[in-house]
Parts: C-alpha cells; sequence; structure tokens
C-alpha cells in the first residue's frame, strides 16, 4: 500500500467508526490488566462473562490476594488455560501490591514484569487506559496487516514495527482497534467478507470473496 492508500484505509475505518473501543469490560486500569492477561487464547465474550461476577467483587489487587488462587479460578474455569492464568493474576497482583502501591505503571517495561503480562497485553493497556499509540498485534491484526498489504510480517513483533513506521495521524491512537475489529468481523480467518469491506478496493488480497456464499 502507498502512503496515500493506508490514509484512505484509515480514514474510511475511522468514518465507520470514529471511537473504537475494546469489546473488553472493566471498571479501571488494574480490571483491564486482569481482563486482557485473561483474554490470551480466549473470546472477549468469553472472558466478560467470567469476569462479571468477578470484577463486582474484586477491583484492586488486594482485593484479589484476598479473594485468592481458588477463589479466582472458581470465577474463570470456563477461560482456556484457567489454572495458569488464575496463578499469574495473583502473583502479578501480588507485585502491584509489594512494588507499586497497588498502582497499575504505566510504561511498557514496567508492565511486562507483571507475571502473564507480555508485550501485546502491555500495549493494549498503555492503548486504552494511558491513551498511548501502541499497536498491540494479536491474531486478527497479524492476518488482516498482511492480507491487506498494509503491514506485512511473519511475526507480531514485525507487524507491529510495521505499523509504528507506516500509520499516519491522526488514526495512531486507534488503529489497533479498527484493524481488531476489521479482523474479528469482517476480514475473518476462513471466509473474509469482501463483499461487505470498505477498504476492499485498496486491499491487495488476491483471493478476494467477492459474492457472499451462497448456503
Amino acid at each position: 500500500m502507498t502512503k496515500d492508500q493506508i490514509f484512505e484505509f484509515f480514514r474510511r475505518l475511522a468514518e465507520d467508526n470514529p471511537e473504537p473501543e475494546t469489546e473488553l469490560e472493566y471498571g479501571n486500569c488494574y480490571q483491564l490488566v486482569v481482563a486482557v492477561a485473561l483474554s490470551a487464547q480466549a473470546t472477549d465474550v468469553g472472558v466478560n462473562k467470567a469476569t462479571r461476577a468477578l470484577f463486582a467483587k474484586v477491583e484492586t489487587p488486594q482485593q484479589m490476594l484476598n479473594l485468592g488462587e481458588d477463589g479466582l479460578k472458581e470465577h474463570i474455569k470456563t477461560i482456556g488455560l484457567f489454572n495458569s492464568k488464575a496463578k499469574n493474576v495473583i502473583a502479578l497482583s501480588q507485585l502491584l501490591v509489594d512494588e507499586y502501591d497497588g498502582e497499575v505503571p504505566d510504561t511498557r517495561d514496567d508492565l511486562v514484569r507483571l507475571p502473564g503480562v507480555g508485550r501485546k497485553t502491555a500495549n493494549v493497556v498503555l492503548n486504552c487506559w494511558f491513551r498511548q499509540e501502541t499497536f498491540a498485534v494479536d491474531t486478527h491484526i497479524l492476518r488482516v496487516g498482511n492480507r491487506t498489504g498494509l503491514a506485512k510480517g511473519k511475526t507480531p513483533e514485525q507487524v507491529e514495527a510495521k505499523l509504528e513506521k507506516r500509520v499516519p495521524q491522526p488514526f495512531r491512537l486507534h488503529a489497533h482497534h479498527w484493524l481488531i475489529l476489521h479482523g474479528r468481523y469482517i476480514c475473518k480467518a476462513r471466509t473474509p467478507e469482501c463483499w461487505r469491506c470498505q477498504v476492499v478496493d485498496l486491499c491487495s488480497y488476491k483471493q478476494k470473496v467477492l459474492e457472499k456464499p451462497k448456503r
């Protein structure tokens, strides 16, 4: 994609959804960290179902420690890998209490110190809560970046680096949300719904599905 095409790509996505947000539900920054950590290899819908009752009880790292690992598991047992995720959430809560006075830090270096928090999770927190221009590359963005030609790369890190270079203002803050939602609902893994895609003419994907398959 050329610079002009990239600008037009995001202009159309922005016009369609001016203020995109994560579909994870949370009430404060700590709950966001927990929700994103739980969302690895799980759907946002599944995480939200599990965390509604949890977040009604737990708003702070100390409250999570009071609940304990077994109590947490009871809330999140419907989520994949819940045993290891529960361990990580308790451990990251302990670290926040011990070293950060229970507050979530606002730098990537500090965030990735937290157990279960990788670069992608840190980028989501920095973007959604601290309003930093970060690009959290998940499977949807990896697919959309490569398919469209917007940001090609074999790894999330490679695609993130390309997005850092190529996404222009005023679209940088919301770019990763637009790309995730586009991948989740239109540029789907098995059958991309090119027939209703607002950026289809800008996309370099050769196997476009231009007609809705008949059932």
